[in-house]
């Protein structure tokens, strides 16, 4: 079941919006990981990588599991399932619109090349 509701799918889309937390969630598509895994490539502090994990977690991306002292955090992708639900939608309706216009461009070299006149041979 896709979850449409707006504020479901603006959290979606906000979280998608920043690159650190894209490339957070690649590295999850791989294997779950630390906090301190997620934020190593970015040279940032767990703290501001914690803030990152909260905005995807608050986003229904990433499910965070604490085993001691260490946050293991895992990708759940199904809230993607909207956003590209939504997108879709607009797909089909710029693949309509795009039908559309090439159909009339074909109709219109249709109609001039029935009305050009052949050329004379010499």
């Amino acid at each position: 079941m896709v979850d449409n509701k707006p504020e479901r799918l603006d959290a979606v889309f906000h979280a998608l919006a920043d690159p650190t937390r894209r490339a957070m969630l690649r590295s999850l598509s791989r294997q779950p990981c630390s906090v301190g895994e997620l934020a190593a490539p970015f040279e940032m502090s767990l703290a501001a990588a914690s803030k990152h994990i909260k905005v995807l977690e608050r986003a229904g991306l990433v499910q965070r599991e604490v085993q001691g002292r260490t946050h293991l955090c895992r990708l759940d992708a199904r809230p993607m399932h909207g956003g590209m639900e939504w997108m879709r939608h607009y797909e089909r309706f710029w693949n309509e619109r795009l039908d559309a216009l090439y159909s009339l461009l074909q109709a219109e070299d249709r109609a001039a090349a029935a009305t050009r006149k052949p050329r004379s041979k010499r």
